[in-house]
């Protein structure tokens, strides 16, 4: 049985179950090497502003080790922050078949692609995109060095649309490109008899303040700059000044941007606040909103998989064009709209077209459509390209 070493920083709930996964189908002898070593068991998140420890299974079913992190400042917010002194000998004496990486920029994760490249074959999967590129010296310098580094790998597995794009860009030869859809775990958000998510989010509602009646909003992530709550917010309020009915806004989250949003929308009864939710909460937290918004204007919302969880939720979602799935899994009209990240214009006029009977259908659309981004997509490619 061919045998593939995994190197990532920690465990986290997008990746731990498709680990878990690979190990049970037995195709593929599995071994996951875990960088952050301070990070086992909870993270200290430094934008969220909090220690987050996850309510669900992480380590079960599939073979880690956590190597010694002896960074002075550890995590993954600069390059030094992973600093294990182990792990390629670690990883040697394993004999692995091939190398996944995740994360090319850290310190020892490049020094693990450097060190086997031409010895065994080194996979790397990420997920960056063209989206926030300016046109410039600094564009030309950073595509020369990232074809250097792509340099160092024999197969990348892409994302999706815009994640092929970037490889493209900086060298990686469609011979060496494999999609490995990002992906949830679609069956935890999907609702059941046994479940009854609907039925607990509806009642969470009504201790909210909301009536059925109400067309909610539903934003959930961290208050940031680059997901632009504050703009959502604004926006909401002026389509408000409009609308026969007001739409309702519900942001879920903590953040550097917390203060400014409850300034905004002091004495405001149209936008709710509720404080970040843990795993097993969010199946419910997405059946909130009758539409979930990520209206980020980036840099660095490669991806956005709070997506998939709310299509999974079976709600339709509004996205910026600086959302990296975006062109993947949103239909226009059909499960979810597009705008251009500082079109409010644009966003009040998808707004003024909200009907919650419209979006009761979109959702079923959107749930259905999302089914095909899973699991299995990505670990069936990992088992083929051996």
């Amino acid at each position: 049985m061919k045998k593939l070493a995994i190197v990532t920083t920690h465990p986290i709930q997008y990746y731990a179950p498709w680990f878990k996964l690979l190990a049970d189908r037995n195709n593929v002898e599995v071994k996951v090497f875990y960088t952050w070593s301070q990070a086992s068991d909870e993270v200290i998140d430094k934008t969220f502003g909090k220690t987050i420890k996850w309510d669900i299974p992480l380590l079960d079913g599939y073979a880690f080790e956590f190597l010694e992190n002896i960074s002075k400042d550890p995590g993954t917010h600069h390059k030094n922050g992973i600093d294990c002194p182990e792990l390629n000998n670690k990883i040697e004496n394993w004999k692995p078949d091939a190398i996944l990486v995740f994360g090319w920029y850290l310190k020892s994760h490049l020094e693990v692609m450097k060190y086997f490249n031409g010895k065994i074959p080194v996979w790397f999967r990420g997920d960056s995109t063209l989206l926030d590129d300016t046109p410039g010296l600094r564009q030309v310098l950073r595509k020369y060095y990232l074809t250097y580094i792509y340099g160092f790998i024999d197969k990348a597995f892409y994302v999706g649309t815009e994640n092929k794009k970037y490889f493209k860009s900086v060298g990686v030869k469609d011979s060496q490109l494999i999609l490995a859809p990002h992906a949830i775990d679609n069956d935890r958000f999907n609702d059941s008899e046994e479940k009854d998510y609907e039925k607990l989010a509806l009642k969470w509602r009504a201790e909210l303040g909301f009536k059925p009646e109400d067309l909610v909003i539903l934003f959930a992530g961290k208050f940031e700059s680059k997901k632009q709550p504050d703009f959502l917010l604004k926006t909401v309020q002026k389509a408000n000044k409009y609308l026969k009915q007001p739409l309702k806004l519900l942001l879920v989250g903590h953040g550097p941007l917390e203060k400014e949003l409850l300034s905004l929308s002091e004495a405001d009864f149209n936008i709710k606040f509720i404080p970040f939710q843990n795993q097993s909460k969010m199946p419910i937290l997405y059946r909130l909103g009758n539409v979930f918004c990520l209206p980020s204007k980036g840099p660095g919302e490669t991806w956005g998989l709070a997506v998939n969880e709310a299509m999974a939720s079976s709600r339709p979602v509004i996205v910026s064009n600086k959302v990296g799935c975006a062109s993947d899994v949103v239909k226009i009209g059909k499960n979810g709209y597009v705008f251009n990240y500082y079109d409010e214009p644009a966003l009040i006029k998808i707004f003024n077209t909200l009907s919650i009977s419209n979006l009761k259908t979109m959702g079923e659309v959107a749930q259905k459509d999302i089914e095909k981004w899973n699991f299995t997509a990505i670990v069936e490619a990992l088992e083929d390209a051996f």
